[in-house]
């Protein structure tokens, strides 16, 4: 049986860890499982990660390509464009701010 420390931390024992392949630096994935809680091995999660990095990637460039697309519309409104926003880095350090 293990106890809860004071930092919300939990000893594995050591014969458990063994069979699991549980060491130093393994990431572990707690989960909800109705009254129990569940400790899962990263390697075993249940849900693997659906999208691999080429796909992430893909959704990545995608969404950089739609925030290219709305960029422009979003100066023009607000009247200028991404080298001219009529203010520069220091003159947000150098304002009066109210105090």
């Amino acid at each position: 049986m293990s106890r809860v420390t004071s930092k919300l931390q939990i000893t594995i024992p050591r014969a458990i860890a063994r069979r699991h392949a549980i060491e130093p630096g393994t990431q572990l994935s707690f989960e909800d499982a109705g009254e129990a809680i569940r400790l899962v091995p990263a390697s075993e999660r249940s849900t693997p990660d659906p999208v691999d990095a080429a796909e992430r990637l893909r959704l990545f460039d995608e969404a950089t390509e739609r925030q290219d697309a709305r960029d422009p519309d979003v100066l023009a409104r607000m009247g200028g464009t991404s080298a001219d926003r009529g203010w520069k880095r220091e003159d947000l350090y150098e304002r009066d701010l109210p105090r």
